[in-house]
């Protein structure tokens, strides 16, 4: 997992070279004027969701995990909370193939807020459990890029 400022985000293209390409679409792009949908950048190895969400409460937020692609999550409107567990220590689930994603129950072992012009990368061994907030609605940018490992 990786959490920094949108600022510093080309410095992370070495590890997927989609990240360079979600930048160079950052650059040109005002990701809180979007409307709501999908945009793919390159197919189905990457691509940009547009989110409104309702907030979420600890209690009600699942974990997940992907085992294809990468998580870069990008709060618009305010602050949003996530939790966070290794997925080594979350029990072995069968993946569901078709949407590239595993839910667990419980809670995360630890959890962290990030504010609007912040980033985190989640790779398929971090456990997270997004959205918790106490927005009524919840903008976000949800991109996924194909794992690179």
């Amino acid at each position: 997992m990786i959490i920094d400022t949108l600022n510093n985000l080309e410095r992370y293209a070495t590890l997927n070279p989609f990240i360079q390409e979600f930048a160079n679409y950052l650059k040109e792009n005002d990701l809180s004027a979007h409307a709501e949908g999908k945009v793919e950048l390159k197919g189905k190895d990457l691509f940009v969701n547009f989110n409104f969400l309702k907030g979420k409460k600890k209690e009600d937020a699942k974990l997940e995990t992907h085992d294809v692609m990468l998580d870069i999550q990008i709060p618009l409107n305010g602050p949003e909370t996530y939790g966070y567990t290794p997925r080594e220590n979350l029990p072995k689930l069968p993946c569901d193939a078709e949407r590239d994603i595993t839910f667990y129950d419980g809670l995360a072992e630890q959890y962290f807020t990030l504010q609007p012009g912040q980033f985190v990368i989640f790779f398929p061994q971090d456990g997270h459990a997004p959205c918790i907030s106490e927005a009524e609605t919840l903008q976000k940018v949800i991109v996924k890029a194909k794992n690179q490992f």
